[in-house]
């Protein structure tokens, strides 16, 4: 009789199933790497809290008090919402900062869009040197809000300014358009508009991406230029004007620097380019109540959520995106 033996496990080829190999190593990897993510990201964290995070929910404590700066903390009083109360109903220059501010968004963002769009369709084609032009048009933006570029334009905006000296040269007489009620607003939305380079650049990248074939196609069907923009371009577009309209609304809201510079930080002439920001500067560090500031501060910030929050609840009405999906 032949003996068999039984195969041996351990060996290859024995057609046996080897057992699982233990998970602890890879278990071990995993939260190492983790970890080390963590390690990573701390520098961003830390920042997070110290820097937006902890002077985000100290602003938010002192919105309730009557912090003044110079008073001691352990004097610091409590006064629940009289300073939310104070600004909806006794404070003018506060309604007056809110309808500056206002009509400088409502004007002059959609203008800076339509400029930055205008632009942005006259340099999408191949013309010689239409990168040198692009690179132009932009390089506004790169100063942004400077401290600079607002002092330059208040000098082209003056009674002897370059813009009078331009206006003189066909026999129109200029004015101080920066020392004028009626005008000083519209100078700084003239300016917001000039740095329509961010916008333009956003719009640029957008119709590179809008298929030549839609056009091929609406132009067999009999269909102009304006035709063309309005049922081709706009569509296509719309998720890019969404994007663009967001920020820039937002960006209007929280003009600053070009307001404080023109009316060496008082709001004037007589109050006419007194934003919403810049009034809270004022409260804050000139009038010192910076627990009233901090109220303010927090309605803004509330007030530009509501605004975002509008925008994509509507925008799902008219923003068409390549997928076929409205979001």
């Amino acid at each position: 009789m032949a003996l068999t033996t039984a195969p041996d496990p351990t060996r290859r080829g024995s057609g046996s199933v080897r057992p699982p190999a233990t998970r602890r190593g890879t278990g071990r990897i995993r939260h190492g790497e983790g970890l080390a993510g963590y390690v990573f990201l701390s520098p961003w964290l830390i920042g997070l809290m110290a820097i937006t995070a902890m002077p985000m929910l100290l602003s938010l404590y002192l919105s309730f008090t009557n912090y003044d700066i110079l008073t001691p903390w352990s004097e610091v009083e409590w006064v629940g919402l009289a300073n939310y109360e104070r600004m909806f109903t006794s404070d003018p220059s506060w309604w007056h900062s809110v309808r500056v501010t206002l009509s400088f968004a409502l004007i002059a963002v959609p203008l800076k869009l339509a400029a930055a769009l205008g632009v942005a369709l006259l340099l999408n084609r191949a013309w010689r040197g239409v990168g040198l032009f692009r690179g132009l048009f932009y390089l506004p933006s790169l100063l942004g809000g400077s401290v600079a570029l607002a002092i330059v334009w208040v000098n082209m905006f003056n009674r002897d300014g370059a813009f009078n000296s331009f206006l003189a040269l066909f026999g129109i007489e200029g004015k101080p358009w920066v020392n004028d009620p009626d005008w000083a607003l519209e100078t700084l939305m003239v300016l917001a508009i000039w740095q329509f380079g961010a916008p333009m650049v956003i719009f640029l990248a957008g119709l590179k991406q809008v298929p030549t074939e839609l056009y091929e196609a609406a132009s067999v069907d009999g269909a102009g230029k304006l035709r063309q923009f309005v049922n081709v371009t706009l569509p296509m577009l719309s998720p890019v004007i969404f994007f663009n309209l967001v920020l820039e609304t937002i960006n209007g809201f929280q003009g600053f620097t070009a307001a404080f510079v023109l009316s060496n930080g008082t709001g004037g002439p007589v109050d006419s380019t007194l934003m919403y920001t810049l009034n809270l500067y004022i409260t804050g560090f000139t009038d010192l109540e910076m627990g009233y500031a901090s109220a303010m501060a927090w309605v803004f910030l509330i007030a530009i959520a509501l605004i975002t929050v509008l925008f994509f609840s509507t925008g799902r009405f008219w923003v068409h995106y390549s997928d076929g999906e409205d979001r």
